[in-house]
């Protein structure tokens, strides 16, 4: 059981085409399989606070899987955290998480994709497909990739905080809008040197032209990672506008059982 009344989570194994990822699964505890939902993790990773946003969501009505996207530099967490991270005072930690975030490049991430649906497919737990998935600064980018990957499989995405969404990069997640099906959400933060007033535009425009149900808000006053109550971003107002904009987009979606 977890700190939720009527949630149980678990740490579980995913295997992939490059080894095993571990994960964390949270669902209801009442026998029922209920609508999945993948949660990517933020660039600090598979940890207590995070789980405690999967039970959340579980508590909701969903399985939630909470891959450690990070699994080929060793299980969750890669690296030393403290139990409150503040970036500015500890700028090692970032240098340290750089290099693991760059080697995550679309082609294996995708693949990765392909395993965390398959397992969730094989799931009892879990109505397999279609799913809806939660992402969360790096996470979001996984997120609006998974998307165009796999368009057969994803019902909702909702991306929160996330940075890099659409770039001049020849392969910034935003270009895979043409093969988008899903109803989109992104919950910018408008303090995020990562995803700027023109990039939130050009994935508007993008995304417009691509005929993507989606909506784009910009959070005031909020910081890059507003959701991660163990950071010094964190933003209780926007944390909580946040999970109501999640849960309305995968009720639509998905509807919990």
């Amino acid at each position: 059981m977890t700190g939720v009344r009527g949630v149980r989570g678990a740490s579980v194994e995913i295997p992939t085409a490059d080894g095993v990822a571990d994960a964390y699964l949270a669902r209801p505890d009442d026998g029922v399989a209920h609508p999945a939902v993948l949660l990517y993790m933020d660039a600090f990773g598979l940890r207590p606070p995070l789980e405690k946003m999967a039970d959340r969501l579980a508590a909701a009505g969903y399985t939630v899987l909470v891959p450690n996207v990070f699994y080929r530099h060793g299980r969750a967490p890669v690296t030393e955290l403290p139990e409150f991270i503040d970036p500015a005072r500890r700028p090692e930690i970032f240098q340290q998480l750089r290099p693991i975030m760059d080697s995550l490049t679309p082609e294996p991430a995708m693949r990765d994709a392909g395993a965390y649906l398959d397992w969730l497919a094989a799931c009892p737990h879990a109505i397999g497909a279609p799913i809806g998935i939660a992402g969360y600064c790096m996470g979001a980018r996984l997120a609006l990739r998974t998307a165009g990957a796999y368009p057969e499989r994803v019902a909702a995405v909702a991306g929160f905080h996330g940075g890099g969404l659409a770039t001049d990069a020849p392969d910034s997640p935003h270009l895979v809008a043409e093969r988008v099906t899903a109803e989109l959400y992104f919950g910018h933060a408008d303090q995020d040197p990562g995803m700027t007033a023109e990039q939130i535009g050009l994935l508007e425009r993008t995304l417009v032209a691509a005929g993507v149900r989606h909506r784009g808000e910009v959070y005031a006053g909020a910081l890059h990672g507003y959701t991660q109550v163990d950071t010094s971003s964190y933003d209780a107002r926007a944390d909580a506008r946040h999970r109501a904009a999640l849960l309305d987009l995968l009720g639509r979606a998905l509807r919990p059982v």
